[in-house]
């Protein structure tokens, strides 16, 4: 998805629904939608669907950049406060619109008035904690850049990222996402997860604490390891959602569990 132009000899006359991920979880690639969703719709049925939920509303409009849906998990930034489970799905194509809406009343797929008003609540503040979590984040992670510890940092809002341009023509801002590669293997990502006081060990995001987990033994924990291994996703990998706390308490426990972790 990193290539639109690789995207047409892909699509078969049955296919009726491109699906991106941008940015992904948990490399930070950035696909690039509107080419993606030129190159989709030039096949007639063929609608795209974006899940935005690493990005937020806030930050990334897929459906100004011609998806046809987006999706999220509403459980993440949207809600921000890491209390409910909710998914939706948008669209501006009336067709769409009916159709999902058909399946939700026939199937029965609607959350409860409490998570509503829960989510209510936490959309409230989105724009305000989402300026948090990109400043925290891209401090956090220009100082894991200069750490000696680290051997690689993946941020969409860092130069160094490769798609940096990409993601700022079509993000307005970057969240609190940040993925890692420690200097060693699983037993320094294990010593470093065992060592934050701040960041809480926990495969969520996008909620106001910092949260950090090892994507090879918890989230992607059900990819074949061969296939971890051409995607990036090695032991020593780490990811951080990075939350809406003091930023020199979460620099000095990032300094601190590092330090614990790798031996210099």
């Amino acid at each position: 998805m990193t290539k639109p132009e690789n995207l047409k000899s892909c699509l078969k006359p049955n296919t009726k629904l491109v699906w991106i991920e941008t940015p992904t979880n948990p490399l930070l690639k950035i696909a690039d939608i509107k080419a993606l969703s030129e190159v989709a719709h030039q096949q007639q049925g063929v609608h795209v669907i974006v899940d935005n939920t690493f990005a937020s509303p806030y930050f990334q409009r897929p459906l100004d950049l011609g998806a046809d849906m987006v999706l999220h998990s509403i459980s993440k930034y949207i809600n921000g406060h890491t209390d409910v489970i909710m998914g939706a799905v948008m669209t501006s194509n009336e067709a769409l619109a009916e159709q999902i809406g058909f399946l939700q009343n026939s199937i029965g797929t609607v959350p409860s008035p409490f998570d509503c008003y829960m989510v209510n609540r936490g959309v409230k503040t989105l724009h305000l904690r989402m300026r948090e979590h990109q400043k925290n984040a891209l401090a956090v992670a220009k100082a894991l850049e200069k750490n000696p510890r680290v051997t690689k940092v993946l941020h969409p809002g860092l130069e160094s990222h490769p798609q940096h341009e990409l993601a700022k023509s079509q993000m307005k801002g970057f969240s609190g996402m940040i993925t890692f590669y420690i200097k060693g293997g699983v037993k320094e990502a294990t010593k470093f997860l065992q060592s934050v006081k701040i960041f809480c060990l926990a495969e969520s995001l996008g909620g106001y604490e910092s949260l950090c987990e090892h994507p090879a033994i918890m989230t992607h924990a059900s990819v074949p390891a061969e296939h971890r291994e051409a995607l990036g996703i090695s032991d020593s990998l780490i990811r951080l959602s990075v939350g809406i706390e003091d930023l020199d308490d979460l620099l000095n426990d990032i300094e601190q569990a590092l330090a614990a972790a790798v031996q210099m």
